[in-house]
């Protein structure tokens, strides 16, 4: 009874919500075309149509292949669960299983069973990265990435990704076989320790197995953010230059580490588009995210919401109806088969909250902006953004609805009139 409910439960809000962002793309299209032939009067004077234009075209094509892939990974959602996916693929692994004193099947075939699902779900998705780089990035002069780097960074990723989350999924595993009731509170201390020393080892011990990073070599435009890094008070590690342009034509900037070990780090194809005085608002943007406490509200509220659907978890592994409403017979039932449940069906129950993280984030944005034209000219950010829409070929007109679902950041016209006000 309770899980026939619960698997109404979960297919009412699987409709209502592939429904709701198909319609949210066609909206997005339409508003996209429809103001296509016209650029915005804030970047009149700023960006050509042609380039305008190519942002609308590209956006469509980006709207359009996401809804392709949507809709092929609904079929394999419900082919994973409802259809039965899961429960065969762990019924054919079951000769690897060896049992933990008579409490069920080991941990061992239960890695077997994520890191078997985690393989058939990336060779899944395989050809869709293909397509999205070589194809959708190339006709839009994007793709820089060779097939070669493009499979270097594909193995790259695997063998990262083995190192680290085998051990760590064994820790898990192990604390929720072993810790009784309240194992997901050990384990989201073991996450959110987790989550610190990745922020700490991701810029000098990742992120340079992928990318190339040199110290900022420009004596003047390392004089001028020093001297804004000193006027607002933030102590970093060093200044990189990172070789994104090998991968890609799109620029940005960012900073990563934690504590003393921040580092900020620029594209490369970013210092050669924007004027040192752009640079310095950006970079002053980016600072109000640290000195606003943005990043620090943002862990806490990750920290927090990761306790909460840990306690969830805790209580839907041990309920039959939670693995038969979801295609599994409870033959089948193991903590790696209730995390892969978990993590399928999440997404699905909580898309509709996704205009509450996206609230949120603007505001920091905002705050953000208001920060940086304080310690700069607000018109040298203004003019520096205007330039990264037009190299991104980001749209300048998204519809407003499908922008508060799925868009971190206020829309372009909305933030250079915030920034043009503060200006004045």
């Amino acid at each position: 009874m309770y899980s026939l409910a619960f698997s109404v439960l979960f297919v009412g809000f699987f409709i209502v919500t592939l429904v709701l962002r198909f319609w949210l793309a066609n909206r997005h299209v339409r508003h996209v075309l429809a103001h296509r032939a016209r650029v915005p009067a804030e970047f009149a004077a700023s960006i050509p149509l042609a380039a305008h234009q190519k942002a609308a075209d590209y956006t469509v094509a980006k709207t359009k292949f996401g809804l392709v892939s949507l809709l092929f990974s609904s079929v394999v959602l419900i082919g994973f669960t409802l259809m039965g996916g899961l429960q065969w693929l762990a019924g054919a692994l079951l000769p690897l299983a060896t049992t933990d004193s008579g409490t069920g099947v080991g941990i061992g075939y239960q890695i077997a069973l994520l890191v078997a699902f985690a393989a058939l779900s990336g060779l899944l998705d395989l050809p869709f990265d293909y397509y999205r780089q070589f194809v959708l990035e190339q006709r839009f002069g994007f793709n820089k990435m060779t097939f070669g780097l493009w499979l270097a960074d594909l193995a790259k990723g695997v063998l990262v990704g083995a190192v680290i989350g085998l051990p760590l999924t064994w820790v898990v595993l192990t604390l929720m076989a072993k810790t009784g009731a309240l194992w997901w509170v050990y384990a989201w201390l073991v996450w959110s320790g987790f989550q610190l020393l990745m922020m700490v080892l991701f810029p000098t011990v990742i992120a340079p197995l992928f990318n190339k990073f040199t110290p900022l070599a420009d004596a003047s435009l390392q004089q001028r953010i020093e001297s804004l890094m000193k006027r607002v008070g933030f102590a970093s590690k060093g200044l990189f230059v990172m070789d994104g342009s090998k991968r890609s034509a799109h620029g940005n900037a960012y900073f990563s580490g934690f504590g003393a070990n921040k580092r900020i780090v620029f594209f490369d194809t970013l210092l050669a588009r924007l004027a040192p005085q752009e640079i310095e608002a950006v970079l002053a943007h980016e600072l109000g995210h640290f000195k606003l406490k943005h990043i620090v509200k943002r862990i806490g509220v990750l920290f927090a919401v990761s306790l909460g659907f840990l306690a969830l978890l805790g209580y839907l592994k041990t309920r039959v109806w939670f693995y038969q409403g979801l295609g599994v017979d409870p033959v089948f039932a193991s903590d790696a088969m209730a995390l892969i449940l978990f993590m399928l069906v999440l997404p699905v129950f909580t898309f509709l909250l996704s205009p509450l993280t996206s609230i949120n984030s603007r505001k920091h944005e905002f705050e953000a902006d208001a920060f940086a034209a304080t310690h700069t000219d607000a018109r040298d950010l203004v003019s520096a953004l205007v330039k990264m829409y037009e190299d991104n070929a980001s749209t300048l007109t998204p519809d407003p609805l499908h922008s508060a679902f799925y868009d971190s950041h206020p829309p372009a016209t909305v933030r250079i009139r915030h920034l043009n006000r503060a200006a004045q």
